[in-house]
C-alpha cells in the first residue's frame, strides 16, 4: 500500500496526468520501450503507458522466483500492443506435469500518445479469460522528462486488494462490467527509469501485489504464506545490440532477476533479398523475340510463358513462381520487355496466371515504361497510367513454353499441443513433403506426406461426446502420416465469379467433397462467398480406410462467408457463419493483419453448443492465433512459400471446420485492383 489513502492518491495521479511540463516530449519512446518480467512493456512487475513501435514484435524468457515466464509481444497496430506468456511455477508440480503451468494473453492500447505537456495514457487488460491467476485492468501513464521516464498506474486483480475469479465461458473485464468494484479493488503502483543511454538503464518501481493474499496462485502457499520483505524493486538493463536486450534486477526484497528478451521489425528479411540479374548472351541476340523473352523470363523465376506480337503490341503471359508481391512481378516482367522487344513495340500486355487461370492483366504504353525505369515515373504514377484488370477469365496464347505441370518441396513442420494434463508442451516436429501435378487448366492433384521423427504427442482425456477434433491426437501422435491424397479444381467465370471442388483425403482426419463460391466486389473491398463440404472420418491406423463406429456417418458444414478488406490499414476482417463440423451452428470473426507479407490471425467462434452433452464443450467458444511467414524473409531471395503455425486448442469440438487445401478467398488473395493500388505503391524488396 502506498503510505496515503486513496481518494488522495487518486488526485495525486489526475494532477499528475494533466499537469504541465516544462520539458518536452522526446522524439523517440524507445529508450524506454522494454519489457516487464512477464512481457508487456514497462518496468520489472509493473506497465508503463508505454507501447512497442507499430508492425515490430519481441520474444523474452525471465526468471524472478518462484516464477519463470517465457513470452512475446506484438504491436500489430500503432498503439496496440498483445502479449503472451507461459508462467512456469517453479517446484511447484501439476497433474502429471514437472511443474505447474499457465498460459495468458494480455492487451495494452495507448489512448493518448506522449506530447509536450500531456503524459502518455494506456489502458491495459490482463488474462482476461480462462484461470486469470494474473488477472488485472488498469490504467498507466506515463511522462518522459529525459533521460527520464515516470510512470503512475491503477489497477485491480493482479494489482489490487484481492485475486480475480476465473472465467472459462468467455472474456470478463471488471473495469467496463462492474467499473464501482474496479474501483473499489484497485491499487496504486508507480516507478521510474532513468536512461542516460540508448544502451543502459537504471529502474525503480512500487508494485503493489499482495503476494499472501492472492490464493489462487499456486505459488501462494508455498512460498507466500507471510508479506513479501518489500513492495519496492530495483534494476539495471543493457542492451548489448540494438535488438537484445539483458535485465538484472532485486526484487521483494529478497530475489535476484534476470529476463533476456529480443526485439525485431516484423516483415524485414534477416537475410537482404538479393534478384540476379540477365544477362543475355550475345549469340541469343539474333534470337527471335519470343526466343530471347522465354529465355529471359525463365531465368527469373516465371514458367507456362506464352509470347506473341502483332501490330505494335506484345502479349505476354505468365505464371508467377517466384516473386511474393504481384507487382514486382509485373515490374520484372514489364521492364525485360522494354529492354529486349524492338522499337515498333508500343503496347505491353502482360497476365499473371496460376495454373492457367488469369489473374492480374496490366496494358502499359513502352514510353511510360521507360520512364518509369529511368526513375521519371513513380511506381505509383506508373500504376496510375497502366490500364489494370483482374476480371480476366481467359488466356489469348494457347502455346507456351516451360509448363510445369508437376511441382514439389518439404518444407519443416512443427505443431505444438499446450496444457495437457499429460504434460504441459506436447510437440512434433519434423517435414511436410508435397507434391501435385497440373494435368489440365485450373485443375491439381495432390499428395501431402507428413513425417514427425521427433513427435511426443499424446493425451490423457478421453474423446467428448461429438468428437470431431478432440480425437485429434489419434492422428497427430503417428509419426508419419498421408495428410493428403485429393483434386482440386478451381474455375474462373466471367465477372470475377470463382468456383472449387475438392474431393479425396481432404486433410489428415477427414475425406469427402468441398465445394466453394467467391466473387470479389467493389474492386476488391469485400470478398463474398458459400461454401461446404461432406465428409467421412478417417481411421488414424489406415490411411486409406473410413473410420467404423463413430458418432456420426457424415460429417457436413455450410457457410455464408464475407471479407472485408481494409488496405489502408493492411487489415481484413472475416465472417464465417453456418453449420459447423460437430452440427453446431453459428459463426466465426476473425482479423488479419498484413505486414510486409506476415500475416497475423486471431479468431474467435460462437456457436449454438446445446448439443454437446459433456462439460468442455457446452458454452465454450472456440478461438486462436496464427501467423503466416513467407520464406523471402530467411532464403535472400523472393519466394513465395509461406510457413503456417497456429496457437489453438486441440481438445474441444465447438465452432470446428476441415482444413482446406486452397480455400478461394486465399486464391484471389491480393489480386484484386484495391490491394494491386496499395502494393505497387510501396514494392517491397
Amino acid at each position: 500500500m502506498w503510505p496515503f489513502n486513496h481518494a488522495r492518491s487518486f488526485s495525486l495521479c489526475i494532477a499528475f496526468i494533466v499537469s504541465a511540463v516544462s520539458c518536452p516530449a522526446s522524439a523517440s519512446d524507445q529508450p524506454f520501450i522494454n519489457p516487464t518480467n512477464w512481457g508487456t512493456t514497462g518496468l520489472l512487475e509493473i506497465p508503463t503507458a508505454l507501447v512497442m513501435e507499430e508492425d515490430s514484435y519481441r520474444i523474452g524468457f525471465s526468471q524472478v522466483k518462484p516464477y519463470r515466464y517465457y513470452h512475446a509481444t506484438v504491436s500489430p497496430l500503432k498503439g496496440l500492443e498483445i502479449n503472451g506468456r507461459v508462467t512456469e511455477f517453479i517446484d511447484i508440480p501439476f497433474a502429471e506435469q514437472d511443474t505447474a503451468k499457465d498460459k495468458a494473453v494480455d492487451v495494452k492500447y495507448q489512448i493518448i500518445a506522449e506530447g509536450k505537456y500531456m503524459p502518455a495514457l494506456a489502458v491495459g487488460i490482463m488474462d482476461p479469460h480462462g484461470t486469470r491467476l494474473f488477472s488485472s485492468q488498469y490504467i498507466a501513464a506515463s511522462k518522459q522528462i529525459y533521460p527520464f521516464d515516470f510512470t503512475v498506474g491503477f489497477g485491480n486483480g493482479r494489482f489490487g486488494e484481492e485475486p480475480l475469479l476465473e472465467n472459462t465461458e468467455g472474456i470478463k473485464v471488471e473495469m467496463l462490467s462492474n467499473p464501482k468494484d474496479w474501483l473499489r479493488d484497485s491499487q496504486f503502483f508507480g516507478g521510474v527509469q532513468f536512461s542516460p543511454s540508448e544502451r543502459f538503464s537504471l529502474m525503480a518501481e512500487y508494485s503493489p501485489i499482495h503476494y499472501h493474499r492472492q490464493t489462487r496462485d499456486p505459488a501462494q502457499p508455498k512460498y507466500f504464506t507471510e508479506p513479501v520483505s518489500s513492495q519496492f524493486n530495483f534494476g539495471i538493463r543493457y542492451k548489448p545490440t540494438k535488438w537484445s536486450e539483458i535485465d538484472v534486477s532485486y526484487q521483494r526484497g529478497d530475489e535476484l532477476g534476470v529476463n533476456f528478451s529480443m526485439a525485431f521489425d516484423i516483415g524485414n528479411p534477416l537475410i537482404p533479398i538479393y534478384d540476379p540479374l540477365y544477362r543475355e548472351s550475345p549469340a541469343s541476340v539474333n534470337n527471335s523475340l519470343p526466343e530471347r523473352m522465354t529465355r529471359a523470363l525463365r531465368a527469373v523465376g516465371f514458367s507456362d510463358i506464352g509470347i506473341a506480337a502483332e501490330g505494335g503490341h506484345l502479349w505476354i503471359e505468365v505464371q508467377n513462381d517466384k516473386y511474393y508481391f504481384a507487382p514486382k512481378a509485373v515490374r520484372i516482367v514489364l521492364q525485360r520487355a522494354n529492354e529486349t522487344a524492338p522499337e515498333d513495340i508500343q503496347y505491353i500486355h502482360v497476365l499473371l496466371k496460376e495454373n492457367g487461370i488469369p489473374q492480374i492483366g496490366v496494358l502499359a504504353f513502352r514510353a511510360d515504361i521507360a520512364d518509369w525505369s529511368e526513375g521519371k515515373l513513380s511506381t505509383q504514377e506508373f500504376y496510375s497510367l497502366a490500364d489494370i484488370r483482374t476480371d480476366l477469365s481467359h488466356v489469348r496464347l494457347q502455346q507456351t513454353a516451360y509448363k510445369r505441370s508437376f511441382r514439389y518441396g518439404v518444407r519443416p513442420s512443427l505443431e505444438t499441443f499446450l496444457n495437457d494434463p499429460s504434460g504441459f508442451f506436447k510437440y512434433r516436429l519434423g517435414l511436410s513433403g508435397w507434391a501435385t501435378y497440373t494435368p489440365w487448366t485450373g485443375a491439381t492433384l495432390v499428395a501431402g506426406i507428413e513425417a514427425y521423427p521427433a513427435n511426443n504427442i499424446s493425451t490423457t482425456n478421453e474423446p467428448l461426446s461429438i468428437p470431431v477434433r478432440s480425437d485429434i491426437v489419434l492422428y497427430k501422435q503417428e509419426q508419419a502420416a498421408l495428410g493428403r491424397l485429393m483434386v482440386d479444381q478451381v474455375y474462373k467465370a466471367e465477372q470475377e465469379l470463382y468456383g472449387r471442388l475438392s474431393a479425396g483425403l481432404l486433410e489428415v482426419e477427414y475425406a469427402g467433397v468441398d465445394g466453394e463460391i467467391a466473387r470479389p466486389v467493389l474492386d476488391g473491398r469485400m470478398y463474398l462467398g458459400v461454401s461446404g463440404s461432406v465428409v467421412w472420418k478417417r481411421d488414424p491406423d489406415d490411411p486409406f480406410k473410413m473410420k467404423d463406429n463413430t458418432e456420426k456417418d457424415v460429417y457436413t458444414t455450410a457457410f455464408c462467408n464475407a471479407r472485408l478488406n481494409i488496405p489502408e490499414m493492411d487489415i481484413a476482417l472475416e465472417v464465417n457463419a453456418g453449420r459447423f463440423l460437430a452440427g453446431d451452428y453459428g459463426a466465426r470473426f476473425s482479423a488479419s493483419k498484413f505486414i510486409k507479407g506476415v500475416i497475423l490471425t486471431a479468431w474467435y467462434t460462437v456457436t449454438d453448443t446445446s448439443d454437446f452433452t459433456d462439460d468442455y464443450n457446452r458454452g465454450y467458444n472456440d478461438k486462436g492465433i496464427s501467423v503466416s511467414i513467407p520464406l523471402r524473409l530467411f532464403a535472400g531471395t523472393d519466394s513465395k512459400t509461406l510457413y503456417h503455425y497456429s496457437l489453438r486448442p486441440w481438445s474441444r469440438d465447438t465452432g470446428q471446420d476441415i482444413e482446406h487445401f486452397n480455400p478461394l478467398f486465399d486464391f484471389i488473395g491480393r489480386n484484386t485492383k484495391i490491394h494491386i493500388d496499395k502494393d505497387s505503391s510501396i514494392l517491397y524488396k
